[in-house]
């Protein structure tokens, strides 16, 4: 399928799960904005080096998705939005007693509270265009829980909700909002973890990665950017205009325990 024509709005989109969905939607022929809190040399250089693969128009504009007017000017500079994905997300791990203030406060801002902005300023755009689609990349923890991991739990159940509640407010339209729900996904952050977890644990890297990590992930295999990527896009095709206010799992299995 082509987006040609199409402007796709990534946010927290300089690495990870979301540069990866930049580059599936460049592939397919969308333009993109890509997105993060800094602003440096080598963000705007990644724009241009995705334009050049893809032969498409792509831009990064700086917002920081804690801060709700950066939230909405970065859909505003955008100047089209037919396609957003809120991927922009933090973590912290620490029991609820113990569980900072300022922590609890930046992660329901950034995984939450960001979606709402953003979303609020692209369904207009998305009206007058006659066309959109908001895709929320949520997680296996949107649908279940895990100790230690309130704020970001409390957050992606919120992102399902929301996702929920957007899809039934435009459901006699031609947008629909869906919420992506990955597993653990292979991205560097992650892999950069790896040998220090295995270290820890005393394990080789190979059986720490089975054992610990992807404890709760049935396939034992880590879910691609490049996966979550294309999910993205099929959301985006003609196949997948009645599919709205759901959550696709990329999980491996997952949810299904």
């Amino acid at each position: 399928m082509s987006l040609k024509g199409k402007t796709a709005v990534i946010t927290g989109s300089n690495s990870g799960i979301g540069l990866g969905v930049a580059h599936e939607l460049a592939r397919a022929g969308a333009d993109v904005v890509i997105n993060s809190f800094t602003d440096r040399e080598e963000d705007h250089a990644l724009a241009a080096s995705i334009a050049k693969e893809h032969g498409v128009t792509v831009r990064y504009i700086q917002a920081d998705m804690s801060k709700p007017d950066q939230c909405r000017a970065l859909i505003e500079q955008a100047g089209a939005c037919d396609i957003l994905v809120n991927n922009a997300g933090i973590q912290h791990v620490a029991p609820i007693d113990e569980f900072p203030l300022e922590k609890w406060d930046a992660i329901i801002a950034i995984n939450l509270s960001s979606a709402f902005h953003t979303t609020a300023v692209a369904l207009p755009m998305m009206r007058k265009a006659g066309w959109g689609r908001v895709i929320n990349i949520a997680s296996a923890h949107g649908l279940t829980a895990s100790p230690f991991k309130s704020a970001y739990i409390a957050a992606k159940h919120g992102v399902v909700g929301l996702s929920k509640t957007t899809a039934l407010e435009t459901a006699r339209e031609p947008i629909t909002c869906n919420a992506i729900c990955p597993g653990y996904v292979l991205t560097p952050l992650v892999e950069a973890q790896i040998p220090d977890t295995a270290k820890k644990y005393d394990m080789s890297e190979e059986e720490v990665t089975q054992k610990v990590i992807l404890e709760r992930q049935p396939s034992k295999e880590f879910a691609t950017v490049e996966q979550i990527g294309g999910t993205a896009v099929f959301l985006c095709s003609d196949a997948a205009a009645q599919i709205t206010g759901t959550t696709i799992s990329v999980d491996g299995g997952w949810t299904a325990l």
